[in-house]
């Protein structure tokens, strides 16, 4: 309520779910500073089986949020005046119906604002791993998580390969804007009211494997979106290109090669984000540009989302 307060929010708009956990003031550093919902038990969920998580709606829980960097991680940690513990906070006005935050260019108020237009979606969205112990909630991985996929707003459905019995997947780290990237090391960081739809592919419906070899791929707005996740850079951007030619090659019955070649000359590959411990890449591959889908159960469930 302090520092809220100290920006011109009214008590009113502070939200009591926010002061509670804020008074809580207890915090296991070994697993993350995410808030996360869940775990979350899918019915006959098991491994090899893919889960789809389609994001119905969010909407905004407070007309302000908070841009920041924290603890040396962003891109130009070390440069001479980028280190150190930082933010800003952002209100949000709308404009003919569309929404937009303001990030004051001077700390000080002497100067204007940038406005950017928002577009909500979750940074996490994740699956419970096959491992003795609870998992850092900053790093993503095939078990999906903090992704940080800025395509993943209303309507678009993640597909995450099951890890363990029940798929125990959970939701958080809500984000109102995000640029590819993240540099500095968070987004437009603010509170979301999600509604999701929980869908399951069995491994009976997957042919060939197709399940157990990818990575988390989402189906949204005209795209197929495969991610590729490591401490590499260039690791990650060629895991990701690997994930996209199994997509096209699976749900269009194209040769591997020719699925390569495509994606070199009409899909593009974008930098997620390159701050959470290992390295972010996501595909983009137009639906419009290709014909019927493959004659398969996966490539109908998943198409039909695109």
């Amino acid at each position: 309520m302090r520092y809220f307060g100290s920006h011109g929010v009214e008590r009113a708009e502070v939200l009591d779910d926010a002061v509670e956990v804020a008074a809580r003031r207890r915090h296991n550093t070994d697993t993350g500073p995410h808030i996360v919902t869940g775990p979350i038990a899918v019915d006959g969920a098991r491994p090899g089986d893919l889960l789809a998580l389609r994001i119905d709606a969010l909407t905004m829980r407070a007309p302000y949020g908070v841009i920041s960097t924290r603890h040396g991680c962003g891109v130009l940690s070390g440069r001479p005046g980028f280190d150190g513990d930082y933010g800003q906070f952002c209100q949000v006005h709308d404009r003919d119906g569309r929404w937009f935050g303001a990030l004051p260019l001077d700390p000080a108020g002497r100067s204007g604002n940038a406005m950017f237009p928002l577009a909500p979606f979750l940074g996490i969205i994740g699956v419970a791993t096959n491992t003795g112990t609870r998992i850092d909630s900053v790093p993503p991985g095939p078990h999906g998580g903090n992704i940080d996929v800025k395509l993943h707003t209303a309507g678009a459905t993640l597909f995450l390969p099951v890890q363990v019995p029940e798929a125990l997947f959970y939701i958080g780290d809500p984000h109102f804007a995000h640029g590819d990237g993240e540099v500095a090391l968070t987004a437009l960081e603010a509170p979301l009211r999600a509604t999701l739809t929980v869908d399951l592919i069995t491994a009976a419906e997957i042919a060939g494997g197709f399940g157990s070899r990818i990575g988390p791929f989402a189906a949204a707005h005209g795209l197929l979106i495969p991610t590729g996740m490591h401490r590499d850079l260039d690791t990650a951007l060629q895991l990701c290109v690997g994930y996209a030619v199994d997509l096209v090659s699976e749900h269009f019955d194209a040769h591997p090669r020719q699925a390569y070649l495509y994606l070199s000359a009409a899909a593009d590959f974008t930098i997620s984000q390159a701050v959470d411990q290992v390295r972010g890449v996501h595909g983009m591959v137009r639906r419009s540009d290709f014909g019927a889908g493959a004659d398969t159960t996966l490539a109908r469930r998943v198409l039909e989302r695109v």
